[in-house]
């Protein structure tokens, strides 16, 4: 479950940027799959036309990855993962593509895309690990986190822009300009990056329950983070950055873990009992 404080803040700041931004964007406000107050208002269909758009012009950027087993495998698990999705989450089909690159990562985007980095393989050792990263990139696109922040970035520009325009700092002097940064940072490190924590954890969260009630082993998530840290190197401090702490994620899933066994065991009980191989 979220924590309480961080659950309140963004009621409060979701309420704020709402009446900022004039009594039109009031119903902005809408709630997250674990009952987070979110701020959106661009629309699910601009979001899946940006995330078509996104996927097709890094398809054309970036090499696509030609080993057949290696598709396969990286296919199995995304299959099993979105197979598991109830009909209010379904997105449609999912189109999945490898990518051949060293970097240890993934992402879905709106539109139902999922892409798999080469890299990551190297990290997420085994089938569940695997289906925890493709649990989480879903979970970011079901929760609807690219559209909360795209309407969170659009609402800090006009926020920072009506300042000025109201004439309460004057953009031309030392001050106003000292000002202005001082905003901005607060809307940074204040607003947008707590919610990019908030975004990671819930996606940890709600991610951990796709992969395990696809059949997948949900203890396997806390070895692929330690994998992570071992990997990742040193990582900022955590209120200075979007994601939380290696050690921050492997406590909170430990936390949720008992749960997410139960789910898993009744996925087997169903017969889903996944077997994807390299």
């Amino acid at each position: 479950m979220g924590r309480p404080g961080r659950l309140r803040s963004t009621r409060f700041a979701c309420a704020g940027l709402a009446l900022l931004l004039a009594l039109g964007f009031a119903s902005a406000c809408v709630t997250s799959p674990t009952g987070r107050s979110q701020f959106i208002f661009v629309s699910d269909a601009q979001m899946n036309e940006l995330g078509v758009a996104s996927f097709d012009q890094l398809k054309t950027e970036k090499p696509v990855s030609k080993d057949s087993a290696l598709n396969a495998y990286v296919n199995c698990v995304a299959r099993a993962v979105t197979g598991a999705l109830t009909p209010s989450e379904h997105q449609g089909s999912w189109e999945v593509v490898v990518f051949q690159d060293d970097s240890a990562n993934a992402f879905a985007l709106p539109g139902g895309k999922i892409g798999v980095f080469t890299g990551l393989l190297g990290v997420a050792k085994n089938q569940d690990q695997l289906a925890t990263v493709l649990g989480h990139e879903v979970a970011h696109v079901i929760a609807r986190h690219s559209a909360e922040r795209v309407s969170q970035g659009t609402a800090a520009q006009l926020l920072a822009s009506g300042v000025a325009a109201a004439g309460v700092v004057n953009p031309a002097s030392a001050a106003g300009q000292l000002t202005l940064a001082a905003l901005g940072l607060g809307m940074e490190y204040g607003v947008l990056k707590p919610y990019g924590r908030a975004q990671e954890s819930e996606a940890d969260r709600i991610g951990l329950d796709y992969m395990a009630r696809a059949g997948f082993d949900p203890a396997q998530a806390i070895e692929l983070w330690k994998n992570m840290a071992a990997a990742g190197g040193g990582q900022p401090p955590e209120f200075l950055s979007t994601h939380p702490s290696h050690a921050t994620r492997i406590s909170d899933l430990a936390r949720l873990l008992p749960q997410a066994q139960k789910l898993q065991q009744q996925a087997r009980a169903a017969g889903r009992k996944p077997s994807c191989r390299r």
